[in-house]
């Protein structure tokens, strides 16, 4: 199937692209990682026999398939397989607490977990499904090893072909605002970011570096279109900077999805100039906020273009910037890509005009079919326009500038309000970050008796030696009144997701405390 064709469809089976590509493509390499290497051939065939033991179990199209660990090929063709069986592949998060994963499984319902041995120890205390088919992705987990699991070579699953609206994975949220929620991704949501990706360049060239976990849609909307384009996916088991690059160096990667803070790993290795990254041609990044002064670092630095996706896993709308093309548009997350509408609201949720700052909804193909059996979560994070068209509401406030690029305010749930003032966070974070003995900050809201809230500013030190009255002193110096921070705590490290989300609850629960009675401390 050629990549013209694809991009040109309506709709194409995901299926049936690896199944033109198995035959086109035979012995070249489809996956790797640290220790397996995967052809072409055989992930056609490997993908059929996990699909047929899928079906030969009972799971039936439209049932959720659990899987949980770190990444590896069994893990992947495990994901396809559950998509070729007409099942919906469910990737559980692995970087979650053993009784949340534990609550993934129920609310998902799946009859079977295909898991490596490191997760199914985690939960070996964990009260699951008494009826529960274990399937064991390497040796050492228990169940029945993968190998012997599979149906018999050569075996053929009965035929499905999707709707576009059928399900195609669930992706369980991150849980930084609290229960993880299912959100369950259409075949046809799938199709659009592998059109996009397509259309950005991959082919059977493409040499894709994948180092955030399968269970995150950061991973999947680089993953999922490699395969479809007929490239190469390099899987990692756990981030490393230093063996990114030698991964990068020996599989002559072309393409990379990042998130921040593993960018300023990597960049920050003090031999990363020494590495041969020139078969790059282009990084992204996505998931978290990436500082303008980082995006200048990797444009002067490392080889290819540079492209910022904002987004979410729920869908909505799609930004893009491509950081390459304008370097004087940093500070932002870049324009709606074609066909993805992008509105900012107000509280009452009216429509704003260019320029003026409120919450993100979004609308576009790529849009979750909902949360899985949560429809009132569903309903609260849809907003509708005159029209009744439906958009997805981003979380974020935000505003347009003058050329129609989106500069992102701050989580709407991490705006601080004190006195009645609105107080965005990133404000306050950027000028904590001028001090040269401040390598990282985030600020949050805390209660205070006089104010309702107050900002703190919780900074990990470059300089272990700086002072933090000097830190304060220079940033309230350039805040306004009502913006001044009240106080800094220091951490060895900011907590963070697996896909680099600063977990500003667990900021809030550790340093919130007793209300403090000041909101200025050097007024």
């Amino acid at each position: 199937m050629r990549l013209e064709e694809i991009v040109e469809a309506e709709f194409v089976p995901f299926s049936q692209i690896l199944r033109a590509h198995g035959a086109r493509l035979g012995d070249a390499i489809a996956l790797a990682d640290e220790t397996s290497r995967v052809t072409w051939r055989e992930l056609d065939a490997t993908v059929d026999r996990v699909a047929a033991g899928l079906q030969r179990d009972g799971v039936q199209v439209g049932e959720p398939v659990a899987i949980v660990g770190a990444n590896s090929v069994n893990y992947a063709l495990a994901f396809l397989g559950a998509v070729r069986a007409g099942a919906i592949a469910t990737p559980l998060t692995s970087s979650a607490t053993p009784t949340a994963i534990a609550a993934m499984l129920a609310d998902c319902g799946s009859r079977i977990l295909l898991a490596d041995a490191a997760m199914s120890a985690q939960l070996a205390g964990e009260a699951l499904p008494a009826n529960l088919i274990r399937v064991a992705l390497e040796p050492g987990a228990p169940g029945i090893p993968f190998e012997k699991w599979l149906a018999p070579e050569g075996a053929q699953p009965a035929p499905h072909t999707p709707a576009p609206t059928d399900g195609f994975n669930i992706i369980y949220s991150s849980g930084t605002t609290g229960t993880p929620k299912g959100i369950v991704q259409s075949h046809q949501m799938r199709m659009e970011h592998l059109r996009r990706t397509v259309q950005g360049g991959y082919g059977d060239h493409t040499v894709v570096i994948n180092s955030t976990p399968l269970y995150s849609n950061t991973t999947l909307v680089s993953f999922i279109p490699a395969l479809a384009a007929g490239g190469k996916v390099v899987l990692m088991t756990k981030f490393d900077a230093r063996k990114f690059l030698e991964l990068s160096e020996r599989e002559r990667v072309t393409n990379a999805m990042l998130v921040p803070v593993q960018y300023r790993r990597i960049m920050d290795l003090p031999d990363f100039d020494s590495f041969d990254l020139s078969s790059y041609v282009l990084k992204t990044c996505t998931s978290a906020p990436f500082s303008a002064e980082l995006k200048a670092d990797v444009l002067k630095r490392w080889p290819g273009g540079l492209m910022e996706i904002y987004g979410m896993t729920e869908g909505g709308g799609t930004c893009l910037l491509l950081a390459h093309e304008f370097p004087d548009k940093l500070h932002t997350v870049g324009r709606a890509q074609p066909g993805h509408v992008i509105k900012i609201i107000d509280e009452d949720g009216n429509e704003l005009p260019q320029g003026e700052v409120g919450e993100v909804v979004g609308h576009s193909p790529a849009m979750m079919n909902g949360y899985h059996n949560q429809p009132g979560k569903t309903r609260e994070t849809e907003w509708h326009d005159a029209e009744g068209r439906r958009y997805i509401r981003h979380g974020d406030v935000a505003r347009f500038d003058e050329d129609g690029f989106l500069i992102l305010m701050d989580r709407a749930k991490d705006m601080i309000i004190s006195g009645g003032f609105n107080i965005y966070p990133s404000d306050l974070e950027a000028e904590l970050l001028k001090h040269a003995g401040v390598r990282e900050a985030a600020v949050v809201g805390v209660p205070s008796r006089d104010w309702g809230e107050t900002p703190v500013g919780v900074v990990v030190l470059a300089d272990k030696t700086a002072d933090l009255a000097e830190i304060l002193a220079q940033a309230n110096a350039r805040l306004g009144k009502t913006q001044r921070i009240s106080r800094l705590e220091i951490v060895d490290e900011l907590p963070r997701s697996t896909i680099g989300k600063v977990l500003k609850r667990e900021l809030r629960d550790r340093f919130g405390g007793n209300p403090v009675s000041g909101h200025i401390t050097n007024a």
